[in-house]
């Protein structure tokens, strides 16, 4: 993960003082781009230790189509309890974008005499798998989360905002855009997050899985996260993990989090930070 930290060091010498929306402050730095070669192993974070079963029970949960976060607080994941209102409900973010995005279609009668429309949705996901056996060169193998029409009806506007698969030389890639990226306490879990859902679309169509880029627009460490960022940076790296699916799954619906082994996952202690909210 010497990409991470490098990233990291050049924010610290090189962002500029920002002020955000949480009106904590940050250290700001404008158009970043990192390449993970799964070949070298999974990109786990080893200079602290992430909370694997949170990145495996968001990301079953986002393809799911699910946005309360029962299924999340019944497996013991929080990580979005602060944006959830009283009954659970985050309203259309994720899960909502890659498995049900709105579309408008006419019917031909009112093609015909006007144009209203009824509603219907697109199911990203189930297409992309399609797409991706039918027409694996095709350069328009794409997943957005962001949905201008629904951003105010989100509890949180998506971070990460959209990513697309390109399969070349029999290997799969995936890059991420991330419109913002806290890169502290957000941004290792991405990486392993989107680095696990390259694995396991390559899984379900036969592919190997080949490089995550991640892509960030504003590339930011918040003010009260430098001294936790100087420690971390003082750490050395163990060597990567592998990640192992324990069983040949065939749909991507149908993984379980008792799929995935982490083998050799060795790390420093945690280091505790605030969120910004």
């Amino acid at each position: 993960m010497k990409q991470y930290h490098d990233l990291l060091r050049h924010i610290l010498d090189n962002g500029e003082a920002s002020s955000d929306r949480t009106a904590t402050g940050t250290l700001s730095y404008f158009g970043t781009q990192t390449r993970y070669p799964l070949r070298d192993g999974f990109p786990l974070v080893t200079t602290k230790r992430l909370h694997l079963k949170s990145i495996v029970h968001e990301l079953l949960w986002f393809l799911s189509g699910d946005t309360n976060i029962k299924y999340l607080k019944e497996n013991g994941v929080s990580i979005w309890d602060e944006w959830a209102d009283e009954t659970g409900n985050l309203g259309p973010v994720y899960g909502a974008q890659w498995r049900n995005f709105p579309s408008l279609v006419a019917t031909d009668k009112q093609k015909d005499d006007h144009p209203l429309y009824h509603r219907g949705s697109i199911d990203q996901i189930s297409n992309l798998i399609e797409a991706i056996k039918k027409t694996p060169d095709s350069r328009r193998l794409i997943v957005s989360a962001w949905n201008p029409a629904e951003i105010e009806n989100m509890a949180l506007p998506p971070c990460h905002t959209m990513w697309q698969v390109r399969i070349v030389g029999g290997k799969m890639h995936l890059q991420l855009y991330q419109r913002s990226a806290d890169m502290f306490l957000g941004v290792p879990f991405n990486i392993a997050s989107y680095a696990l859902l390259l694995k396991m679309l390559a899984h379900v169509t036969g592919y190997e899985a080949g490089d995550f880029i991640h892509t960030i627009g504003d590339a930011h460490i918040y003010s009260n996260h430098v001294d936790q960022v100087n420690t971390q940076l003082q750490r050395e790296h163990f060597p990567l993990p592998s990640l192992k699916i324990r069983r040949t799954v065939s749909s991507i619906f149908d993984f379980k989090f008792e799929d995935f082994e982490f083998e050799n996952y060795q790390f420093h202690p945690s280091i505790k930070a605030p969120v910004a909210v």
